[in-house]
Parts: structure tokens; C-alpha cells; sequence
């Protein structure tokens, strides 16, 4: 239970800082928020493992974490923006 609310709490955090780094308006509230620090923080742990930067079951730390979600950040609005919706 408490990893779950660890895993919110700094999916949150990684998540806010990614939207204050991207310039301009970020889409979603805190959920997506959330789901975009997890998914950042994964990402980051991923490309880590595959580049030897961390070995297996090793997790990304804060700034490759955010490096992640501001990857995920800019597909995400690349995307918002093909699709014609801008009014996030």
C-alpha cells in the first residue's frame, strides 16, 4: 500500500517538474500528472538498463526520471496538437 502512495507521490512531483521545464500550456490535471511522472520514471529506467547506465531491477534516478517525462511530455502534446486538439 505504501509503494502505491510513494509511486503517486513522486509521479507527482517528477510529473510537475517535467510541466514546469516544457515551455508553453501542458495538457491534464494531477492524474495525468501522475501517470506522466510513472510513465517518465519508467521510460528513464529503461533507456538506462538498455544503455548500461543501470544494471537490471536498478531504478532511474530524479533527473533521468524527469528527462523521461519530459520525453513523454513532448510526444504527448505532439500528438494533442496533430489531432487538432489544442484546447487542453
Amino acid at each position: 500500500m505504501f509503494s502505491l502512495i510513494g509511486a503517486i507521490i513522486v509521479g507527482f512531483i517528477i510529473g510537475g517538474i517535467a510541466k514546469l521545464l516544457m515551455p508553453g500550456k501542458q495538457p491534464g490535471g494531477f492524474i495525468v500528472t501522475v501517470l506522466l511522472g510513472i510513465a517518465g520514471s519508467a521510460l528513464a529506467t529503461w533507456l538506462g538498463e538498455l544503455l548500461h547506465f543501470y544494471r537490471d531491477g536498478e531504478k532511474a534516478g530524479i533527473l533521468f526520471s524527469i528527462v523521461g517525462a519530459v520525453i513523454i511530455l513532448f510526444i504527448y502534446k505532439k500528438i494533442m496538437e496533430h489531432k487538432g486538439n489544442t484546447s487542453y
